[in-house]
């Protein structure tokens, strides 16, 4: 029994750790193009290590289970495929005596997602978007990329090229009112950029300008050899603050936020839906496992990619419930906090009860 034991264990460790390494590489990847363009402008490459250290908790809690999941069909998959399950059983061992290991490794899993989920993810990533605004204050121009609009107070600002660390080509800038609308629309053919890192002020010095004034009625068309811009590009960025977010917050801070909009009488959904998204996402380990255990030993499939596909099919039904469910947050009275445990209590009873009828049999 050990031995078998061991043998199931083995597989099942060698193919979670390929399987985390890989989600959690794929997950990551999109955050960090951003960074990566960051480094390419001068950023510090220390940034990178700082950003991926932040943000690596609550990607975690993503890619543990569902590691768990693909580990699950994947292994159990083919051990049903080679009748080994079955010659398992004819020797007197029971379906819960072999998945005995796998249980423990996943309730153990489970409590890493919740740590994560509840008191190290949130801070970290919030931290992750503290460096980032911090990044762009200690290198603004970072932030000038070909083809992206950057949003600075009122202005909204173009660029289709950039020259150097100082110099951008081909420059559009709208100058927004209080309504939202575009007050001016100025373009140029090259402009330049100064920085002054003490005050946080940034200037752009546009040349060959050409400026409408959309306000006005005809429109006003007017040429500028020189127009110059002064942006106080910090005091800008320090209107984002995040520090008081719910989503940043760790499980206790949250629970005295509740405590305190309830004695003020205020509305706590999102609150609480904030706080039961967390713990029912650290749960998904045990639903996988209960769901991915039956499925893997009927499907009796050796193939890696049946197993791959039903994995992405589950975990992502999984996940867009509760990101549906969250969604409704707007709606405190169908109780969204409650229905975000719907996908979990589903997915453990169906895994159960095939579970015990593969166990009956």
């Amino acid at each position: 029994m050990k031995t078998l034991n061991l043998y199931v264990t083995k597989a099942f460790f060698v193919t979670l750790g390929m399987a985390i390494g890989l989600l959690t590489f794929g997950m990551t990847g999109a955050r960090l193009v951003k960074i990566f363009d960051y480094i390419s402008q001068g950023v510090p490459l220390s940034t990178f290590f700082y950003f991926t250290m932040y943000i690596l908790p609550i990607v975690l809690t993503f890619t543990i289970p569902w590691a768990i999941l693909v580990s699950i069909m994947l292994i159990f998959g083919r051990l049903s495929a080679d009748s080994e399950i079955t010659a398992m059983r004819a020797c007197g061992i029971s379906v819960l005596q072999i998945i005995s290991p796998v249980m423990i490794v996943s309730f153990l899993m489970m409590l890493v997602c919740l740590y994560l989920q509840v008191e190290i993810g949130p801070p970290w990533l919030g931290k992750s978007r503290e460096l980032l605004r911090h990044t762009v204050i200690q290198q603004p121009l970072s932030i000038f990329e070909p083809g992206r609009p950057v949003n600075y107070g009122n202005n909204i600002i173009y660029i289709d090229d950039k020259v150097g660390d100082d110099e951008i080509r081909d420059v559009q800038i709208f100058t927004m009112d209080e309504n939202d609308a575009v007050a001016q629309d100025i373009t140029a053919g090259r402009g330049e950029l100064f920085v002054d890192k003490e005050e946080t002020m940034l200037k752009i010095v546009l040349y060959d300008c050409m400026i409408i004034d959309k306000k006005s009625n005809p429109e006003i068309r007017s040429f500028n050899e020189r127009v110059e811009f002064s942006i106080n590009y910090g005091q800008e960025l320090n209107r984002l603050r995040i520090g008081n977010r719910s989503k940043y917050m760790t499980f206790k801070e949250l629970l005295g936020r509740i405590k305190i909009e309830k004695k003020l009488n205020r509305d706590t959904c999102d609150l609480e839906v904030e706080l039961n998204q967390r713990i029912a996402f650290a749960l998904s380990p045990i639903a996988f496992l209960l769901l991915g255990l039956p499925l893997a030993i009927r499907t009796s499939r050796r193939e890696t990619s049946v197993g791959l596909f039903l994995s992405v099919i589950l975990a992502g039904a999984f996940f867009l419930s509760i990101i549906l469910c969250e969604s409704l947050v707007s709606f405190p009275k169908i109780y969204p906090q409650y229905l975000l445990w719907l996908p979990n209590l589903i997915y453990q009873i169906v895994g159960a009860t095939m579970i015990y009828r593969i166990a009956m049999r």
